[in-house]
């Protein structure tokens, strides 16, 4: 269907504008904003749904602007550059809004979102794909929008990476030599720049070899480690200092190649600060930190007096773990629905999983033991709600709030506090929405 004229309505998920073709199928349109009337065509159609790509403009909606990115037309890193900030926000808040009432069947208004403190160069984190193409040619970058199999090659120009990211990535891909001989060998690499306090880590994952790594710390000024991961994820040294300085919330830690932390590191200052501020005072408290990766948030309320178990998949290397120095904080490691049931009871159990969300025997162990408060940090809404409803009758959703560590993505994080409703203060079965 070549032509069909299509009126925006919205934002969806990864922020791809959404449409209904005359139909009344929904079709999906990169770039497009809500308001906006374009003439489609249709590149991938299904019994329900399709994609579609723009012929033609016939109207523009409100908030559009002249993406800052000069990639931006061709770049799958960013989606939603071509709104102005204020309505990217306002979109983001709609789209929980909207996924909660109708996958998670909640009777809530879309949540407050709270802004990134920078609309760009906020990352600290950030992962290029470098392929080898025939001839020696290199290509280095971020995925094209149109074709994913591609790299497009990226310099310095992105906008998302913090300063100091920018300028070793446009070190390395001045240094790296002919063929990026100094890296190791092999058709694809993914080379993941981290900011420290002072330098910056390089993660080599792929390839063969170590390649010559002493070579490119010694051309880059700002490079201050090297690492390679290897199968299993297992990491290994390379080059320069061992472990990278970083900060996550109040805590200082040092982090050896991986590692989870949030990329927005001012945006999730102010989202740790709201999650702390939901457990509310934690002393001689015990609090469950599901899914804690490197147990930042943990150990900030374990020296607020809380009495804290973190629950992490993968064991916390031996820099990080709890040091018996009297702090009330231990990790255990395990999945969480195998995990979480024998440290129940707890007052407050705060749950950060994946973006798959929790397993469905989860809301079960919680259901059946009740902790008072349970605080959801979540990174996709669609799982959100749907764990939401699974937990609705032993939870009533007390406080619901966004924020967007993200700008420039479809991307956003909400935090939505529960309490039992067999906890007096709330009645069972209650569906209260006090925003914050």
């Amino acid at each position: 269907m070549a032509g069909d004229s299509v009126t925006v309505h919205g934002i969806g998920a990864g922020g791809v504008g959404v449409g209904r073709l005359g139909d009344g199928k929904v079709v999906f349109l990169s770039r497009t904003a809500p308001g906006d009337v374009v003439k489609v065509r249709l590149t991938q159609e299904k019994p329900r749904w399709a994609r579609g790509e723009v012929l033609e403009w016939l109207k523009k909606g409100p908030g559009r602007r002249s993406p800052p990115c000069i990639r931006f037309a061709q770049c799958d890193g960013c989606a939603l550059q071509h709104l102005d900030y204020a309505r990217q926000l306002e979109w983001k808040g709609r789209l929980v809004g909207e996924t909660l009432r109708r996958v998670g069947r909640l009777d809530t208004p879309d949540p407050p979102v709270v802004a990134s403190p920078c609309e760009f160069r906020y990352r600290n984190k950030v992962t290029f794909t470098l392929r080898r193409l025939p001839g020696g040619r290199i290509v280095a970058g971020f995925r094209e929008m149109a074709r994913p199999s591609r790299v497009l090659d990226v310099g310095p120009e992105c906008l998302l990476p913090e300063e100091i990211l920018s300028a070793t990535w446009e070190g390395l891909r001045a240094s790296w030599g002919a063929g990026a001989e100094l890296l190791p060998a092999g058709r694809e690499l993914r080379l993941t720049l981290r900011r420290g306090a002072e330098k910056v880590g390089l993660l080599i994952r792929g390839g063969k070899g170590p390649g010559n790594p002493e070579a490119l710390l010694g051309s880059v000024p700002t490079l201050g480690s090297i690492w390679k991961e290897g199968k299993g994820s297992k990491t290994s040294h390379l080059a320069g200092e061992r472990a990278l300085a970083v900060r996550a919330g109040p805590e200082s830690l040092r982090l050896e190649g991986a590692g989870f932390l949030q990329v927005n590191e001012e945006a999730s200052r102010l989202l740790f600060d709201y999650v702390l501020s939901q457990v509310g005072e934690p002393q001689g408290k015990r609090i469950i930190d599901a899914y804690c990766g490197v147990g930042a948030l943990g150990r900030s309320l374990a020296r607020a007096g809380g009495v804290v178990v973190g629950i992490e998949t993968d064991p916390l290397p031996p820099n990080l773990a709890p040091s018996g120095d009297g702090l009330g904080f231990r990790v255990v490691t395990g999945l969480v629905e195998e995990e979480l049931g024998a440290q129940l009871p707890a007052d407050i159990v705060i749950l950060n999983p994946p973006r798959a969300g929790l397993s469905a025997s989860v809301p079960e162990t919680l259901g059946a033991q009740a902790p008072p408060t349970v605080v959801y940090v979540s990174c996709d809404p669609a799982t959100l709600a749907r764990d939401l409803n699974r937990m609705e009758e032993m939870y009533r959703v007390e406080s619901v709030k966004s924020f967007d560590l993200f700008p420039q993505t479809g991307h956003i994080e909400t935090v939505a506090t529960l309490k039992s409703t067999a906890d007096p203060g709330g009645a069972a079965g209650a569906r209260s929405q006090d925003q914050v």
